[in-house]
């Protein structure tokens, strides 16, 4: 019993850095819940940890369901998503969501929404 209690506590601080590892947006540009009265140029979202670029997805999902990929911007920092709406994206009015889904260096993919709203001009 005490070697078993001994190997707990010396595995506990691995176990904790590795739930630490999945990524977990902490800051969203446009932000949660966001209501803007136009559509944003570029989006950007922070995670609490490296994510993996190339096995990363962002896209925006329309009031009426309809879904647009984004590119993701290249040079962006190791733990942020950043891509540029095209000039030409006329983005309907209504309840918006940016989706996301990323890899996370400890290997798993973690996944969800920023909601937004566009206001009718």
């Amino acid at each position: 019993m005490g070697r078993r209690l001994l190997l707990g506590f010396i595995a506990l601080p691995a176990l904790a850095r590795q739930a630490a590892a999945h990524a977990v947006v902490v800051a969203s540009d446009p932000p949660a819940g966001a209501v803007l009265a136009a559509a944003p140029r570029h989006v950007t979202l922070r995670f609490n940890s490296r994510i993996d670029h190339a096995r990363s997805r962002l896209l925006l999902v329309g009031p009426e369901g309809a879904q647009v990929p984004l590119d993701l911007a290249p040079e962006a920092e190791p733990a942020l998503l950043a891509a540029d709406l095209a000039p030409d994206a006329a983005l309907a009015p209504g309840a918006w969501r940016l989706r996301w889904q990323v890899l996370a260096v400890d290997g798993h993919i973690t996944r969800g929404d920023v909601p937004f709203t566009l206001q009718p001009r």
